[in-house]
């Protein structure tokens, strides 16, 4: 459910975004906008007369035809398309919604199967931008932005941001400040308009099996202490009464991070901050993979991996298939986001309804409170082909997507996640989400537990109940629902993530800029060395390569990228 919040505007690189950014207004009600021929020459309707202000959701009369590239996910292929009648990923009720009620039909010009941070998909945008062979609306992520921008193959958008977004959506892509607009604006301009995350979503828990801590007569974690506690007894003590050695602590796959069996909340029990920026005690940013916490961490996991801890193979297993050893109850437990009971944890479930998980919050080497790194979230921006005829459709396609799922008129339980389809907003071209509504749902559910007012619920807050309800009558329908009560229940992630919320735990990425001369250049071979090297360190390479590869992270760019990184945070505070 979205509740409306004041804006929290820091200043932007220009007065007019700043300007831009300051007009939203209350209220979800567009109807009194009236629409207009846009400043490209489209013929926008409001389904009678042509007026002469701009309709944020008014209609293209006749019809337009948009093109872009997608990417097509597992669980897009599977969990989505897998269930539905009558719904392709080139014809489903997102398509058909923005053309019966915008006029603008959507064509892709190449799909790619898989993520979109998947080598073949950025191996093939690389390809597509190389090519100049553009399509109207261009997704893209921060480095291929830059490309574009710098050699003027996109639109400029600031103006039209101003003219055709949404009092709403103006309100869900600047509720975490200014960061993602100050990473599409280059030389004061708004270049293209960004896809916002939710930096709290990323959120780390530790997903524990609880009925192996009852069999085995082990407590909830307190310490970093207690979790290797915790994983070197799931792998030694049978908690699978098999009678064999053939369980495992910590489950973590060869691309170490993510969200999902990554090591993120890992690291953070150790003060260890890996691939974010962090402000030290003088005041300027460092680079957390080349701290010196990150050394005691991985010695931590390399202790684990010759105790037999980890899965022997982790080094060259993807997630899918980490995913697996996890629904053959062979891992009991792992670090990762709210989300992980649906996916992979209900897998397990479904193999074994015995099996329980719950979410714990991340601890520290103390006693105290742990920190939760938090990357800068905005890692999507969809810019526009210089030249096409409709840059202001984009923006529109974003109106219609806030407002379906959380406007005056919404539709939640049809287009964001229905019982069938829960990931069915996927289908949609543009994906933007108010970055604290999972949070103030579980608060709006949590607070309906105690007064039992659930009629006077409504959109996502109600569709998620259903959830919920089912789940409790024990059907089988609602068995398959466990993973979201594992979310939203009185034990569920989101009640940590209020906790987290109140005590302040959430540390967040410093830099949150367009990507420097430096990192376009040299980042991506500095995270492939990176990356390698911590996991050689795990398989059991001298703990000291870690002071060698800081040393040639820096000679190798590290240390231009910081300087540039910090000229970047100076002028931001002046």
């Amino acid at each position: 459910m979205y509740r409306g919040r004041a804006l929290s505007i820091l200043a932007l690189g220009s007065a007019m975004l700043l300007t831009a950014m300051l007009t939203a207004c209350d209220g979800n009600d567009y109807n009194n906008n009236k629409a207009t021929a846009s400043p490209s020459g489209s013929h926008l309707s409001d389904g009678n007369t042509e007026e002469t202000a701009a309709d944020p959701l008014g209609t293209y009369d006749p019809p337009i035809e948009i093109t872009t590239v997608r990417n097509l996910s597992d669980i897009v292929e599977n969990n989505v398309l897998g269930v539905l009648k009558d719904e392709t990923f080139e014809d489903n009720r997102w398509t058909r919604l923005y053309e019966d009620k915008l006029g603008i039909k959507i064509k892709n010009n190449w799909v790619i199967k898989g993520n979109d941070t998947s080598d073949p998909y950025l191996q093939k945008m690389n390809m597509t931008l190389a090519s100049g062979d553009l399509p109207d609306i261009i997704p893209v992520n921060a480095t291929q932005l830059k490309q574009l921008a710098d050699s003027n193959q996109i639109e400029d958008m600031t103006d039209l941001y101003e003219k055709y977004a949404s009092p709403l959506l103006k309100e869900i892509l600047s509720e975490e400040g200014s960061g993602p607009f100050d990473a599409a604006t280059f030389d004061g301009r708004l270049m293209a308009i960004p896809q916002t995350g939710s930096s709290i979503e990323q959120a780390q828990f530790i997903w524990i099996r609880t009925d192996w801590l009852d069999k085995l007569g082990l407590k909830a974690p307190r310490t970093m202490d207690d979790v290797l506690a915790i994983s070197k007894a799931f792998a030694e003590r049978d908690p699978d009464g098999n009678n064999q050695k053939d369980t495992f602590g910590l489950a973590i796959t060869k691309d170490l991070w993510g969200s999902a069996m990554g090591l993120e909340g890992f690291m953070a029990g150790y003060g260890a901050y890996p691939n974010i920026w962090l402000e030290d005690s003088p005041g300027k940013l460092v680079y957390g993979s080349v701290q010196p916490e990150m050394k005691n961490a991985l010695h931590s996991l390399q202790t684990m991996y010759n105790n037999g801890e980890l899965d022997p193979e982790f080094g060259v297993k993807e997630g899918s298939k980490i995913s697996e050893v996890i629904a053959n109850g062979k891992i009991g437990m792992e670090f990762g986001q709210q989300w992980n009971s649906i996916w992979p944890l209900q897998l397990n479930k479904n193999n074994d309804p015995d099996a329980q998980w719950r979410a714990f919050p991340i601890v520290s080497e103390s006693a105290g409170l742990a920190m939760n790194p938090l990357k800068f979230s905005t890692t999507k921006f969809f810019a526009v082909r210089k030249g096409a005829a409709y840059p202001e459709a984009l923006i529109k396609l974003f109106n219609k997507h806030v407002e379906k799922n959380w406007g005056a008129t919404q539709e939640n339980e049809y287009y964001y996640a229905p019982p069938d389809a829960e990931s069915v907003w996927q289908l949609s071209m543009v994906q933007p989400a108010p970055t604290r509504k999972n949070l103030e749902l579980f608060r709006t559910l949590d607070e309906v537990r105690k007064t039992g007012d659930k009629p006077k619920l409504s959109g996502e807050a109600k569709a998620v109940q259903q959830k919920l309800d089912a789940y409790a009558s024990g059907s089988k329908e609602g068995f398959a629902l466990w993973g979201w009560e594992r979310i939203y229940g009185p034990e569920g992630a989101e009640a940590v993530v209020d906790q987290y919320d109140k005590n302040h735990q959430f540390l967040f990425d410093k830099f949150v800029g367009a990507p420097t001369a430096t990192m376009v250049e040299r980042q991506s071979t500095l995270e492939k060395m990176q990356n390698e090297t911590f996991v050689k360190i795990i398989l059991g390479a001298p703990i000291d390569d870690f002071d060698k590869f800081v040393e040639d992270w820096n000679k190798l760019g590290g240390e231009q990228m910081t300087k540039e990184v910090n000229d970047y945070y100076a002028s931001m505070k002046k």
